[in-house]
Parts: C-alpha cells; structure tokens; sequence
C-alpha cells in the first residue's frame, strides 16, 4: 500500500510540475522592453495656399479656399478662370503612427500689393492631427484660408503676396 501511495504521490507532483508549464507557456505574451524611439515630425510642403483670379466688385468681401481646396466667396467678391490656379496648401507629414500633432492658432497676416494695398488673411488650422501611417509613407495635411478684400481704391488690381507660420508641437 505504500508503494502505490509513494506512486500516486510522484504522479500528482509530476502532473502539477506539467500543468504549470504549459499554464505558462499557454497564456504568456510577447513582452517588449521599450517601445521605438520617437521619430521626429518631418514636414514636406507640397504646394503653397492660392486664391487664384477674381475680381472685388464695388464694395470687397471674402474669398475662401477651404481645406478640401474649393473656393467660395461673399460680397462683391466674384472668382474668375482666367489660368490662375487655386488650391489651399498642402503638407506632408511623416512620423511614428499615433503620433499626436498640435498646431498652434496661426494669426492673421497682412498681404501686400505688387502696387499698393494690402488684405487680410485668416487661416484656418486644425487644432490636432494624429499620425495615421508608417514611415515613409505619409499623413497630408490641407490648410485653407480666408482673404478679405476691400474696394478698388483700397486692393488696387495686381499680386498679392505674404508668409505665415504654423507651429507644429509633436506629442
């Protein structure tokens, strides 16, 4: 009787030991140290924020570019098709998936006239943008903006031209 105790005995450790092992192995995961190391937030320009040709009527008014690049407008304001592209800007962003991207309000900017006058430009930003793909591949980022025209005595026919900044703060 002994010996069939002393059996069952090693037979049950041994049973306990196996069903451990594979208790481990069977439920266990991946495990990894630390995640990649951020990628600093590369920023390519693509193409420049235009408004085009149009004419400002007797009075001025707005005219739009909107971040899918349609243009509207309001007032007297009246776009025109003489070969003149228009298109809101276009930046190609590319950073680790899931990255999050801040971008700070951008203030108005005065443009000026090739022969006087000046316009007012608002652009319009979204406030956060994540990261959708992997390097080298890249997120698109359309920015849009609004232009306010005055009258003929103040927005003389002719280019008008300027710059604005846009801080991008990667989280």
């Amino acid at each position: 009787m002994k010996f069939l105790s002393n059996r069952l005995f090693a037979f049950n450790r041994l049973f306990v030991i196996i069903a451990s092992i594979i208790f481990l192995f069977a439920f266990s995961q991946r495990s990894v140290a630390q995640e990649p190391p951020p990628r600093p937030l590369k920023i390519t320009v693509t193409q420049d924020l235009g408004f085009g040709a149009f004419t400002h009527g007797a009075t001025g008014g707005t005219i739009t570019i909107n971040d899918s690049g349609i243009r509207s407008s309001t007032g007297t304001v009246i776009p025109l098709t003489l070969g003149y592209s228009f298109s809101a800007a276009a930046y190609q962003l590319v950073a680790n998936p899931g990255t999050l991207v801040t971008l700070l309000n951008v203030t108005d900017v005065t443009l000026s006239g090739t022969f006087g006058g000046s316009m007012s430009l608002h652009i319009v930003t979204p406030a956060h943008l994540v990261i959708s793909t992997d390097p080298p591949d890249y997120t698109l980022l359309n920015i849009g903006g609004t232009l306010t025209v005055g009258n003929t005595a103040s927005n003389p026919p002719g280019t008008y031209s300027g710059t604005f900044d846009i801080t991008f703060i990667q989280e």
